[in-house]
């Protein structure tokens, strides 16, 4: 695998990030979350065993736009 698995993309201009992830070979959307707790409850729903350990891991989740955990546009 070339990149992580999960992306959550950069803020947009009304707050929060979408959430998607690369399985099946194809990008699915999972939502848009609005907080750390957002992110872990549509990775778990994905199937995602304990979300809350991978998410600094850039083997799992890249963060786009900004910094990780930050979910507001400036």
């Amino acid at each position: 695998m070339d990149s992580a698995p999960i992306t959550v993309h950069r803020p947009s201009s009304s707050g929060g990030r979408r959430v998607s992830v690369h399985r099946h070979g194809r990008d699915e959307t999972l939502g848009l979350a609005f907080s750390d707790r957002d992110l872990v409850v549509f990775l778990e729903a994905a199937g995602i065993t304990d979300p809350e350990l991978i998410l600094d891991d850039p083997a799992w989740v890249q963060w786009r736009g900004t910094g990780a955990h930050h979910w507001t546009a400036d």
